[in-house]
């Protein structure tokens, strides 16, 4: 996972082939290394059609979920499993390189109170189980902090890191994301630097999820902790302007967030790729 890549809610959070040929040919124009799947319907996508189109475009490609309220592992591991390994071996029909985000829980997931120990270990227990399947699949496989108001159970780089250490799976990784980090970290070079043995990919979001550099995330903090570590990994845009009703109530997004994908990319997609040459990751 290195270089610049791109989530395709920029285009469609809907990967069928039509959905799939857009984003596909659309980050290709952009000349990102890689894409990031919203693997919201595992069982309805097309793995070959999609395997297909990356290759020819010469585009790799990792894929993220959140995980749905049946299936969230706090209270039923089992499900959790079962949903978790669906997705991974969906993600290796694919070819892609990794299954992240939310793999712990429920975008929306809430209980009113801090995460029990019980909450934790059934987490623990699930994780560990997706972890062992992803590395037969020979796959990495995240998971990705996000703030206090769409879970209670990870919310910061050092919550990540006691889970990967809790799991004890060498394949597992933490996913950082700027949006995220600008609600819950004391500094965001502080969530970089607590996660730095973990960290292999990040989202670059803005503070409204809108145009990278047009928000209050500091860029230059975030860039400068990513250099001080030497990171490695993948730098992926995201910015949400096609959401679907369900998944934006999940992530509270109630207003457009930018005009249309041609002002984030291009305005922000040069922004990140100037900060990014600026501090030597690429």
């Amino acid at each position: 996972m290195r270089g610049f890549g791109v989530h395709t809610s920029m285009w469609t959070m809907k990967w069928d082939r039509a959905g799939a040929e857009r984003a596909v040919a659309a980050a290709a124009h952009y000349k990102m290394d890689f894409i990031e799947i919203a693997l919201l319907n595992a069982p309805g996508v097309d793995a070959p059609h999609s395997r297909a189109l990356l290759e020819k475009h010469g585009l790799r490609a990792v894929c993220s979920l959140g995980l749905p309220e049946a299936s969230w592992p706090s209270r039923n591991p089992e499900g959790a499993v079962a949903h978790l390994k669906e997705a991974l071996e969906k993600t290796a029909e694919m070819g892609c390189e990794a299954l992240t985000g939310v793999t712990y829980g429920g975008i929306g997931e809430r209980t009113g109170v801090p995460p029990t120990t019980a909450e934790l270990d059934n987490v623990a227990r699930a994780l560990r189980e997706a972890a062992a399947h992803a590395k037969k699949l020979g796959l990495l496989f995240g998971i990705e902090p996000v703030n206090r108001y769409e879970t209670h159970l990870i919310n910061t780089g050092r919550q990540a890191v006691e889970m990967i250490e809790k799991v004890g799976a060498e394949n597992m990784f933490i996913h950082l994301d700027t949006y995220h980090m600008n609600i819950e970290e004391k500094g965001a070079a502080n969530g970089i630097l607590d996660a730095r043995e973990h960290i292999k990919y990040i989202h670059l979001s803005e503070s409204d999820r809108g145009t990278p550099g047009w928000g209050t995330c500091d860029w230059d903090e975030i860039f400068a902790a990513l250099s001080a570590i030497g990171f490695k990994g993948g730098l992926a845009m995201e910015s949400f302007i096609n959401m679907p009703p369900e998944v934006a109530w999940g992530l509270s997004v109630w207003r457009p967030v930018a005009r249309d994908e041609a002002e984030v990319m291009d305005n922000g997609l040069p922004f990140l790729r100037g900060k990014a040459h600026q501090y030597r990751l690429i």
